[in-house]
């Protein structure tokens, strides 16, 4: 089966730009192997005290200009950072070499039109996917159990071909290299995370879809013609566990499979569907343990205390907040549902970006977040409500 697998760790920045390189990330300056493992996301705010996971990635939001940028790499190699992003491109960017090479923290630029909360929400699911299993020698056909982004590396070498493993919403939940080779369609669908309305449209009339809910083999879908668009052929083949669709793989094709190609492929499906309920058991479980300590911590009493030490909050004060979605009349429950655990995932992506000992978790109809407020209480008060 597949045996390709990624040189560098989940979590190094060498990793990160492996997968993320020529489509959302650029490498200005810096040696990425030199780099040790990224600690998580962090976002800068030049107006709030800098609390940033160790060896953090940091999310220059609005830092533009040789010299601030200058300034930030200073501050971030005293805070142990481990690399910068800028929005490119970087006006006078040789000016910056210098700084990374003596302060350390690599400097890299995301590609105009990538969306700064996409990139976290990628980032947080790239540098989690070495914690799904129980160690690094677990592995799902020569592939580490979960990481998706590596497996779907390892089917675009198999095909020859750029790759994305999407869910049953067409949403992109991992995407392989080489996607400069692909059609501008499938870079907009990796920077927005999810395939362009105009496109799920037209398979729907033509009943893409349909067919590849109910076949087992190949989908070959014809390069659409959507105006002026310039779109590469497609196949896809579902993901499934069971009688239960999962999501589907797509390759954008510049030359037909061969025969040997299309049947590695099917097989490949296979070990996705693997990968898939291994990193959704993983998810699940860390959810439902978060949402236990979150639960325990608002209840008080007892256990409290260890429910706050195990999240990282029991030195220091924290803030709760509460986020509700009041369903319209006659609205289907499990869009109502789909649409709370949504928003649950998009508020946790912000605010531990903003705050990385952050916790959410959803409790019945409420998205509840406890966020750790150091410091003065009236300036917490009112930092809590601008990140609100």
């Amino acid at each position: 089966m597949i045996r390709h697998m990624s040189a560098h760790p989940a979590r190094s920045l060498s990793r990160v730009l492996e997968d993320f390189g020529h489509t959302l990330l650029d490498l200005l300056y810096g040696d990425p192997d030199a780099a040790g493992e990224i600690g998580g996301v962090g976002i800068h705010d030049p107006y709030d005290e800098q609390h940033y996971p160790e060896h953090a990635i940091v999310l220059g939001v609005g830092v533009h200009g040789a010299d601030a940028i200058g300034g930030l790499l200073r501050s971030l190699s005293a805070l142990g950072a481990t690399a910068l992003v800028v929005r490119g491109p970087v006006d006078d960017a040789d000016e910056l070499e210098p700084v990374v090479n003596e302060t350390g923290v690599a400097l890299l630029a995301l590609t105009r039109g990538a969306s700064w909360a996409q990139l976290a929400a990628m980032l947080r699911t790239l540098l989690s996917e070495g914690d799904v299993g129980e160690g690094e020698e677990q592995t799902l056909g020569g592939v580490p159990s979960g990481d998706l982004f590596a497996l779907a590396n390892a089917i675009a070498t198999l095909l020859d071909a750029p790759v994305t493993i999407e869910d049953r919403r067409s949403r992109i939940l991992a995407f392989s290299g080489r996607q400069d080779e692909a059609d501008a369609p499938r870079v907009e669908s990796i920077l927005a995370r999810q395939v362009p309305e105009r496109y799920l449209r037209h398979h729907e009339e033509h009943g893409v879809f349909k067919e590849l809910y109910r076949s087992e083999g190949l989908v070959h879908v014809p390069a659409p013609t959507l105006g002026d668009e310039v779109a590469l052929p497609r196949v896809a083949v579902a993901v499934r566990a069971g009688d239960e669709f999962l999501g589907s793989v797509w390759a954008a094709l510049r030359k037909p499979l061969t025969p040997e190609r299309e049947k590695a492929f099917l097989e490949a499906a296979k070990l996705v569907a693997l990968h898939m309920l291994r990193f959704r058991a993983g998810t699940d479980a860390e959810n439902r343990l978060r949402a236990d300590l979150v639960t325990t911590a608002l209840e008080g009493g007892a256990g409290a205390v260890e429910a706050l030490g195990r999240l990282g909050l029991v030195d220091e004060p924290a803030l709760v907040m509460a986020m509700g979605l009041a369903p319209e009349r006659g609205e289907d429950h499990a869009h109502v549902t789909a649409e709370r655990q949504r928003l649950a995932a998009a508020l946790a992506v912000h605010l531990t970006a903003v705050q990385p000992r952050s916790a959410v978790a959803l409790l019945g109809d409420v998205a509840y977040a406890l966020f750790p407020a150091p410091g003065d209480t009236v300036y917490a008060r009112e930092r809590a409500l601008q990140v609100a």
